[in-house]
């Protein structure tokens, strides 16, 4: 399988609470229903926690501000991926969402990628 990893920072205009409840309550059932289109296998939000941990964790490791949340969306292949790409269906998805996206998502601020995982344990 491999997996677009979406690192995401909510737009300046939105507190927290408002981008997450943007997010879930809006934008997830918009992926879920151009889920077939996208031949997508699953699709999690990762909402970042509100926690005095976060500090701590940033500063034993000099690390930057934590991204307001990540999305993972999963495919069964490269091939299975590049096909949504290539269909109608797929592309009025992409577009779709990149629409939608633009509402509640800080682009330059964000980052997104693909990967595959390699289990551990």
């Amino acid at each position: 399988m491999i997996k677009l990893v979406y690192a995401i920072r909510r737009r300046a205009d939105l507190t927290p609470a408002a981008f997450r409840e943007r997010w879930r309550a809006e934008h997830a059932p918009l992926v879920a229903r151009f889920a077939t289109a996208m031949r997508a296998r699953r699709y999690v939000q990762s909402h970042t926690l509100d926690s005095p941990w976060n500090a701590t964790l940033q500063a034993s490791r000099g690390s930057a501000p934590p991204f307001d949340g990540i999305t993972e969306v999963w495919w069964d292949s490269d091939a299975d991926f590049q096909a949504a790409l290539a269909t109608p269906e797929g592309q009025e998805a992409g577009r779709a969402l990149l629409q939608d996206e633009r509402d509640f998502i800080d682009f330059a601020g964000s980052s997104l990628f693909l990967t595959e995982e390699h289990a551990i344990f």
